[in-house]
């Protein structure tokens, strides 16, 4: 088992920033992606970006050049800084951990990030 504890979501205003972090403890070795997802009100939850245990990205196209994903394999955290945030960037950010690319074995419980205009 993994277990993920996200942190740093807020209210923030719209060009602002917010750096969300999520700790991993557990059963790390079989993790090789960590990631974000979102969940904004009554839409389907996406992905984010992924960042594997090598260091190779994956984001979603509409926060490309705005959010940037990285990982401390020692502390076994992930991070996920967002910059020029815009009021559709509204939801619950959920920290993912998974073999691949879209796969998901685990999530944590949420962290609501709100942008207000």
């Amino acid at each position: 088992q993994v277990q993920l504890v996200e942190s740093g979501g807020g209210l923030v205003q719209a060009g602002g920033s917010l750096r969300l972090s999520c700790a991993a403890s557990g059963v790390i070795f079989r993790v090789n992606v960590l990631g974000w997802y979102r969940q904004a009100p009554g839409k389907q939850r996406e992905l984010v970006a992924e960042i594997t245990t090598g260091g190779r990205l994956n984001y979603r196209d509409s926060v490309k050049g705005r959010f940037t994903i990285s990982r401390d394999n020692a502390k076994n955290t992930v991070y996920l800084q967002m910059n020029s945030l815009k009021p559709e960037d509204t939801a619950v950010y959920y920290c993912t951990a998974g073999p691949g690319w879209y796969q998901v074995d685990y999530w944590g419980k949420g962290t609501l990030v709100t942008v207000s205009s």
